[in-house]
Parts: C-alpha cells; sequence; structure tokens
C-alpha cells in the first residue's frame, strides 16, 4: 500500500513551539487584563446541541455551522435508514437541518453556549455575573487571509446588569489589551437601537435584518454593492434613496451625531441609541485611552440577530489584515430564547489567530522566546561529569529556573548549535575545573560573554 501524504483540513494550522510560545504570549496578555477587570474564567463544551446555536446568527451564520452527523448511522433499521435517506435528500435541497441527520454541532462562538452556560446554572451564579472565556470555536466559512475555519476567541462577558458602565469599561479593556501588543488600534462603535430607528423612519420596520446585514458589507463591497442588496432583499427604492446620506457621509463624530439625531428625530427607539451612544463616547473621553481611536460607525452592524444595543468592531492600525481582531455588543435577551427572560449582557471577543497575524507582522517584543523557554542548557561532557549537569540543572528547576541538560555527550558545537537554534540564551559548562573552584563557567550566546558565577549569582543571573 502506497504511503499517504499527510495533511490537515482546510482552513486549519499547525502550530510550531516558537509560534506557540508567541501564541501563549497573546493569551495571557489577554487574560491578564480580563482578570485586572475582575472576570472569571469558564469552559463549555466543543459542541452543543443544534437547536441552540440555529436561529441566533441570523441566516449567513447558520449556514456555517459545522453539523456533526448523528454518531454509528449504520446499526440504523432499514426503517430508519430510509427516512436518513430521505431527511439527507431535503436537507440537501433545502439547506435544512433534520434531527434525525444531525443532533449537535461545533460551536460558532462562545456568546450563546455562555448564554445557555446561565441559564442551566443561574441558581449557582452571582449576578451581575464576570466571565471570561478562552476556547476554540469553528465555522464552514471560505478560507482566507484572517479568516480560518478553527479558530480561538477570548471573551468577556458581563450578564444581569444593563449599565452602560460596562460599556465603556469593555472599551478600556480593548485599549489596555492592544496597548499592551503595541498595536494602534481603531474602536468602532454604533448602536443596534440606532439601526433599527433607521429601518423604522425608512418605512422598512420588517425588513431590519435585510438593510442591517447588506449595509454592515459597506467596506465590502461599497455603496453601489450596498444598494443593489437592498435591492435584491426587497427593500423599496424610496428607502434605498433615503438611506444614501447615511452611506456616502463624511464627517467628524458631532456631525455623524447631529446626522442621524436629525434623521431619527421623534423616533422613541432610535433617540435613546444616541442616548446610549452619546453616554460612552462622553464617558470614555472624559476617562481617556492609552493608544485606542474611537469612531462612530453607523453602518456598523455585525449581522448576529442577539445584538440589542452598543456594537464594537476594532481594527488594527498596522499590519496589513483589513478584518476586525475584535468585536461585540449588547445583548437584552440572549437568554429569553433558553427560558429565561430579561438577563441583559454585554461583551467583546478577542479574535486570537488574527491578532497572531496581525503580531507576526508588527512584532512581539524581544524577549518573548526567552521568558517563556528555557533560559539556560547545561553542557553534557559525559562520565562524572554528566551526573554534576543533572544535579545541576536540578537546582536550578528548584529555583523555577527554566532549564534543560543536553542529553547526549556530543561535541560541544553541536550543543552549541541546539542552544542556538532554541534561541536559549546561555549555557552552563560545568567541567572538574569549575568543581573544584566552586564555580559554573557560563557563556551568554547573544554577547559572547563567559562568566565564572557560582549557584547563587546564576540564579539571580537567569532571573
Amino acid at each position: 500500500m502506497a504511503s499517504q501524504k499527510p495533511s490537515i483540513p482546510s482552513g486549519t494550522r499547525d502550530f510550531s513551539p516558537e509560534q506557540m510560545v508567541r501564541r501563549n504570549y497573546i493569551f495571557d496578555t489577554i487574560r491578564s487584563v480580563f482578570k485586572k477587570f475582575g472576570f472569571l474564567p469558564i469552559e463549555t463544551p466543543a459542541m452543543e446541541n443544534i437547536e441552540t446555536l440555529t436561529g441566533k446568527y441570523g441566516e449567513e451564520g447558520d449556514q456555517l455551522l459545522f453539523k456533526i452527523l448523528n454518531s454509528r448511522p449504520y446499526e440504523a433499521n432499514d426503517d430508519k435508514k430510509a427516512k436518513m435517506r430521505e431527511a439527507f435528500e431535503r436537507s440537501l435541497a433545502q439547506n435544512s437541518n433534520s434531527s434525525i441527520l444531525t443532533e449537535r454541532a461545533l460551536r460558532y462562538d462562545l456568546t450563546v453556549p455562555f448564554a445557555r452556560y446561565v441559564v442551566q446554572h443561574q441558581s449557582e451564579i452571582t449576578f451581575p455575573f464576570r466571565r471570561y472565556q478562552i476556547q476554540p470555536v469553528w465555522r464552514a466559512d471560505r478560507p482566507q487571509k484572517g479568516r480560518y475555519r478553527e479558530f480561538f476567541q477570548c471573551d468577556a462577558d458581563v450578564i444581569g446588569s444593563d449599565s452602560l458602565i460596562n460599556e465603556v469599561e469593555l472599551v478600556q479593556m480593548i485599549d489596555e489589551v492592544f496597548h499592551a501588543f503595541r498595536v494602534p488600534v481603531l474602536i468602532k462603535i454604533n448602536n443596534r437601537k440606532i439601526l433599527s430607528g433607521i429601518a423604522d423612519v425608512l418605512g422598512e420596520a420588517s425588513r431590519m435584518m435585510e438593510i442591517t446585514m447588506a449595509i454592515d458589507k459597506l467596506d465590502k463591497i461599497g455603496v453601489d454593492g450596498v444598494n443593489k442588496e437592498l435591492r435584491e432583499r426587497g427593500v423599496s427604492e424610496v428607502a434605498v434613496e433615503k438611506l444614501q446620506p447615511l452611506l456616502n457621509f463624511s464627517g467628524n463624530m458631532e456631525a455623524k451625531l447631529n446626522l442621524i439625531g436629525d434623521m431619527l428625530k421623534g423616533n422613541a427607539i432610535g433617540e435613546k441609541g444616541i442616548e446610549e451612544l452619546n453616554f460612552v463616547f462622553n464617558t470614555v473621553n472624559s476617562l481617556g485611552l492609552q493608544t485606542a481611536q474611537v469612531e462612530l460607525d453607523i453602518t456598523l452592524a455585525r449581522g448576529l440577530n442577539y445584538y440589542t444595543g452598543a456594537i464594537f468592531e476594532v481594527k488594527a492600525l498596522a499590519g496589513t489584515l483589513s478584518s476586525s481582531i475584535c468585536g461585540g455588543g449588547r445583548y437584552d435577551d440572549l437568554t429569553g430564547v433558553f427560558g429565561l427572560k430579561g438577563m441583559s449582557g454585554v461583551g467583546i471577543s478577542f479574535g486570537i489567530d488574527r491578532i497572531f497575524d496581525v503580531l507576526n507582522e508588527v512584532g512581539y517584543p524581544e524577549d518573548v522566546m526567552q521568558k517563556e523557554g528555557t533560559r539556560i542548557l547545561i553542557a553534557n561532557f559525559g562520565g562524572e561529569d554528566e551526573a554534576h549537569a543533572v544535579r545541576l540543572v536540578k537546582q536550578l528547576r528548584d529555583a523555577g529556573v527554566a532549564s534543560e541538560v543536553y542529553p547526549d555527550p556530543v561535541k560541544m558545537a553541536k550543543q552549541f548549535k541546539y542552544a542556538d537554534a532554541r534561541s536559549i540564551p546561555f549555557v552552563a559548562m560545568l567541567g572538574a575545573d569549575e568543581r573544584a573552584k566552586n564555580v559554573i563557567a557560563v557563556k551568554n550566546l547573544s554577547t559572547g560573554e563567559q562568566l565564572l558565577l557560582n549557584l547563587s549569582q546564576l540564579i539571580e543571573t537567569l532571573k
């Protein structure tokens, strides 16, 4: 039998140890900010019951769910097999799901599973509940730069509070994370109530989702593309014309608010959205941000059914990636679909894989590899020297220093080459002469400097 060339599914990636060090730096940085703001971790299963996920992400989102075929279908009896065959044909024809074929799906995001978690565990939770979650999600999307079928999300949500202070804190968290990464970002903010108000004043309240899904693509397909899609979705020509000032608008935030304020004057839900936006903007401005910029984007919709208030989307202002690297918003009743009404929540999600791509372009702190990897390699001279090398590496590890001994007594050139390839900054040599003097010969591979240090001096140097 001929050997098969190994491969991985399209839209997925392997990560080398060096890449994982960098990814863990991203995880750890975000996690530290989450903890600083009082969020606690949870985890949920990779798969959910399909009814938990469907109907929460809009028509397009539902089509991107990875559905899991029911286990052991070949064991079904003839009658069930016939029903499965019928269901499969219907699924292909109508692009619909049947429980006969699939009862579960891989999670699309972390927010809907979180809502399910809250409802199931409500008696154990103290509200407002501040949680963070760092886990992979899956989408049957077309792979391209910055878009993968398997990727990690880092979510932080506050549920059980409708205070706009939560929105302000999420903006601060975004600013702090990307300031730590030294990546300048633009935080785009909108409010779903404004979008609802716009649909209402256009006389197309019943087509709010069609309108928001179309205008959300403005950056990708342009004004003409949005207009074409609006017409294809059944939006009237009159409504399309009324929408043009928003699609073609350019100006500062104050001018944008004035324009939308005039358009929505007298519309209660639209005016409420403007009021909420003003609070967030004014509070953020009064507190100040470190490096992030904030902008009102009237066309921002993020295409998810469950958003009801503020909407966030973050773009990197460095590197070539044009996709968003963080996003989120307010959802007033996502738990309601699971039987728990009136539980307002708001959250953000950092796209780890896109941030990873950005930092690969922009750069990481110089000491990332050194902090995570082995700090010192103990050279192996063999014989009695090997026993002392093993004893030394244990002493260093007991002191909290990441260290290793080269396993084989090979030529020093090979051992130094190994240390260099692994980005290990120091090599220690402990031979008979060094032991007689109770010192350790240590070479700094970046400077070429060689020192004679005792154990305590060596530990201090490495820490």
